[in-house]
Formats: C-alpha cells, sequence, structure tokens
C-alpha cells in the first residue's frame, strides 16, 4: 500500500489526529493516534526493545492498530496507531482495486 508523508506539529504528549481523504473520489476519515513512550516506562529492563514495545501497547485495545514505529532516540520511541476499522476499510478498498 502506497503511503504519504503529512508533517505533524511537534507537541509533547499524546496527539489525535483526524484525516479526511479523498481518493478518485472516494473520501474516508481516518484516526491515528501518535504516543512519545520513554524507553524506562517498561516493566522489565531488557536490551530487546522490540519486546519493550510489545510491552508498552500489549494492553492498547482492539480498536486501535500499530500503524508506524517511529525513529527511536535513547530515551523515547514515537509510535502510530490507527483505527482498526479504518485500516480495514483501506484494505478492503485495495483489495477491491485489484480484484475487481
Amino acid at each position: 500500500m502506497l503511503q504519504l508523508s503529512v508533517p505533524i506539529p511537534n507537541i509533547t504528549g499524546r496527539q489525535d489526529i483526524e484525516i479526511d481523504m479523498t481518493v478518485n473520489g472516494k473520501t474516508q476519515k481516518m484516526h491515528f493516534i501518535i504516543e512519545v513512550y520513554p524507553w524506562d516506562s517498561c516493566e522489565n529492563e531488557t536490551e530487546n526493545r522490540i519486546n519493550c514495545i510489545r510491552q508498552l501497547v500489549q494492553d492498547y485495545g482492539k480498536d486501535w492498530t500499530i500503524y508506524d514505529i517511529g525513529i527511536p532516540t535513547e530515551k523515547y520511541v514515537p509510535l502510530t496507531f490507527v483505527k482498526t476499522q479504518d485500516w480495514q476499510k483501506q484494505r478492503d478498498a485495495l483489495v477491491s482495486a485489484v480484484m475487481g
């Protein structure tokens, strides 16, 4: 699936983002959340940062899917989530376009 980068203001804390997207005349609303997690918020100190990310998001809920893992620093990692329902609509539209 193609991606388009959209610059988001660098604001601390959680950012709730809604985008109305029109592609080839079809409009869809997409919902995103960006959260910045400090590495030291992992329950178990671990050298494996993937396991840390798993710990951080394990209870995030079924309504959201990880969309992007941003560029980590030594202190934190930014994670972008997409509303699962919106993401499924995008995947369905792609399948429909390819199979249609």
